[in-house]
């Protein structure tokens, strides 16, 4: 039996997660069927859960890849560009129905809510770590706790994402990040 190469197994990788996340976002969890994730990967459903042992784990990679995308700009630029990059490209930002899937299903699924915390870890950890950095900068707030202002920005992260699903105008959304931004600032 011939040898497959590291490089195809990760195009194959690749080729499946993004025929997923169309699925996903299409149909949602529940409804992105084997058959659909078949044609939406155009691959057999042999093939893709030879990569993947089932459809959580096929999610959790979508959700994962999203998760590492966001926590490299939250480390370097901040939560708040993260929101700002999506409002300014839209159309790059894919993942928005899977995080919204994501938010279902920690609604309903108690043993997806307990997997995803585990997994969710890298993006608080490093946009904790910048807040912490700015904090000891002196340019954020320092009369509320650092996890508060996290988990505050994580809070509109969601809404926003709510918001840009419901088609709300791109402008009023970037006028509520400006006092987003604000609100988390050291008053002078």
């Amino acid at each position: 039996m011939p040898k497959v190469s590291e490089d195809h197994l990760a195009a194959r990788r690749t080729q499946i997660l993004a025929g997923a996340r169309r699925c996903f976002r299409e149909f949602g969890y529940e409804g992105a069927t084997v058959r659909l994730l078949e044609e939406a990967t155009g691959l057999s459903r042999g093939a893709i859960f030879h990569h993947f042992r089932d459809k959580d784990a096929l999610f959790f990679a979508l959700a994962a890849e999203d998760g590492e995308r966001m926590a490299e700009v939250a480390a370097s630029e901040g939560l708040v560009q993260v929101m700002r990059n999506m409002l300014a490209n839209p159309n790059d930002y894919e993942w928005l129905g899977t995080r919204l899937e994501i938010a279902r299903r920690l609604r309903t699924d108690a043993d997806f809510r307990a997997e995803w915390q585990q997994r969710s870890a890298e993006l608080n950890q490093a946009t904790l770590a910048r807040l912490e950095r700015k904090k000891a900068a002196g340019s954020l707030r320092d009369d509320v706790p650092t996890e508060v202002l996290q988990i505050y920005l994580d809070l509109v992260l969601d809404g926003l994402i709510a918001r840009i699903a419901s088609g709300q105008t791109l402008d009023e959304l970037t006028a509520v990040l400006d006092i987003v931004e604000a609100s988390v600032r050291r008053r002078s």
